[in-house]
This record gives structure tokens, sequence and C-alpha cells, in this order.
């Protein structure tokens, strides 16, 4: 994967001057709870550089992002887990790959997601449209995936997680994301939480918590005012006594290759060889969970389909 670079020369001091992105979990009420918090500021603006989107498709994909961080506290060890979204409106579908250690990557099927009049508002609802949010889990050693798919009620990916959470795994949980856009539409601070209840959860302490989460103070906006995820989670969850039980580093991420390109292309049929030494060069091609493009001459092609044929 390759970094573009943030063009915003003040986005990008801003940026450097900024703490890490972070996932953080946290215990509510003597382990009634448990809470997991993301900051990921960096993430949306790498995101944003690397797939070259607009506002609208930053705030759809930076919440996928945030999303899919967030799920990491599902999985352990080298587990991954997929948030994959189809539906009939706009946006038309997206998938985002995280894994446990902390590195998230995804795309947009449509970008730019194609509008027919002008949004008046951040509602998503008439964006996604009607459609279906799965969750999938590929777990260490196993072969096969272990999903769940729920019929999207909101169009709002927050929402509809919980929908999720509750219909496919019978567990409550609250998902609250929140980006924050200054006045030329960069993201200037973005984060998410995850409040899943645990064995146990008395019905006092889930009504706590769900009207806690209607009035949360803006998260997006406390990190773009320096405040970190731990200052917020130790103000806005005093009256839950929240205990700290881990803090890991995340990031935008992709193990995409250009050696990984050149074996695609020294595999492909003989007839899109042939096809493809009589097309436009320099060849790119583009990996389309993270946006990072290579570029081969047709001198390069040429020997690396001379190579495998010599094998």
């Amino acid at each position: 994967m390759k970094k573009s670079p943030i063009e915003n020369g003040q986005l990008a001091e801003y940026l450097k001057k900024m703490e890490d992105d972070s996932k953080a979990v946290y215990l509510l009420s003597g382990g009634q709870a448990r809470l997991t918090v993301v900051s990921s500021t960096h993430i949306v603006n790498q995101m944003k550089a690397n797939h070259r989107l607009g506002l609208l498709e930053t705030y759809i994909l930076g919440q996928a992002y945030t999303a899919g961080l967030l799920l990491t506290s599902t999985i352990k060890g080298n587990d991954r887990v997929i948030l994959t979204i189809e539906c009939g409106g706009p946006v038309k579908g997206l998938s985002v790959e995280a894994w446990a250690c902390g590195a998230v990557r995804g795309y947009l099927l449509q970008n730019p997601i194609p509008l027919t009049e002008e949004l008046k508002s951040l509602d998503t609802s008439m964006l996604f449209g009607p459609g279906f949010i799965t969750v999938s889990r590929l777990l260490e050693g196993s072969k096969e995936p272990v999903s769940g798919t729920v019929m999207m009620q909101y169009g709002n990916i927050a929402k509809d997680l919980a929908v999720y959470f509750d219909e496919s795994e019978q567990t409550p949980t609250l998902f609250y994301i929140s980006l924050q856009f200054d006045s030329k539409a960069e993201v200037t601070g973005a984060g998410g939480l995850f409040i899943q209840a645990m064995p146990g959860c008395s019905d006092e302490t889930l009504a706590s918590l769900s009207s806690k989460a209607s009035a949360l103070s803006n998260l997006g906006r406390a990190v773009s005012e320096g405040k970190t995820v731990s200052d917020y989670i130790e103000a806005e969850f005093a009256a839950f006594s929240p205990e700290k039980l881990s803090e890991s580093f995340v990031a935008f991420s992709c193990p995409c290759t250009r050696e990984h390109f050149q074996s695609y292309l020294s595999k492909l049929p003989q007839k899109e060889k042939d096809e493809i030494l009589a097309g436009t060069f320099p060849l790119e091609l583009e990996c389309f969970n993270c946006g990072t493009v290579y570029s081969f001459t047709k001198s390069e092609v040429e020997a690396l389909f001379e190579k495998e044929k010599d094998r």
C-alpha cells in the first residue's frame, strides 16, 4: 500500500500535532457492560486521500471504517471482521475489512456516489435505501467465516449495527459514530463507541446506558478540540465508573504490493495478456481496498510475460 499525500498543507500540519488513532476497551458499572472507543481522524483523512473521496463519500466510508474498527473488539489474535452493505440506494454498497491487530481497509461500490439532486442534510437513509448489512468474522484456523445478515431498518450504519447485534446475536448493544467537518469540508475529528451488555447486566444499567447514549456530546468535535478519547470516556461515562482494560494503535493499512499485482498479471490467460499488450501504456492497476495505483511500463509487462513462459 502507498499512502497518498494529504494535499491540504494546513490539514497535514494539524494532523501531525494530533495523537495517533487508537482503540480502547473499558468495563462499565463493575463489568455489566463493555465499551469500545475508537479515534479515527488520521485513518479517515488517509482513506479520503487514497480513495480520492468527496465530502459525502468520506462521510459514508469514514463511518464504515470506524464501525469496522469497533467490531474488532469481538475478535482476537489474527482474526478479522468484514462489514458489508448491499443496498438499493445511490451508495449501492460498501465493504470494510478490519483485523484484530487494528488495521482497516475497504471501499465504496460507487465513487463518486451519484445523486439526482443536491443533498440538504447528512441523513443517510435515502442514500442507502432498502438493503442488507452483513457482519462476517474470519477466525484463525477456520475455513469458513461466521456470518450474520439483517435487513437495514434505518439506513444508518450505527443504528443498523445495533439492530444486527440485537437480531442476529441477541446482544443489546449501542453504537455511536461521529465525524466532524470544518468549514472547508475537511475532517478534523472522527471516532465512535460500541457498548455491549455483558451477561448479568441489569435492566436498570441498560436503561441508564441507553439514556446516556442518546445524550452524548459530540465525539468528533471533542477530538477536533484536542481531547483524547480517554478524556471523553472518563468525562461522559463517569457515572458508570469506567475501567480501562486495554488500549492499542489502529491505522488504515492494506497488505497489497506491487509483487502481488505482478503475480496476478503473470497468471492471466494468454488471450487477456495479448489484449493488454495491444492496449495503452503505462498499464495502471488499482487496489480497490486502499486505492493504491501500481503502474507498469510496456517493457515491464513484456518481460513479466516472457518470464512466465520460461517457467
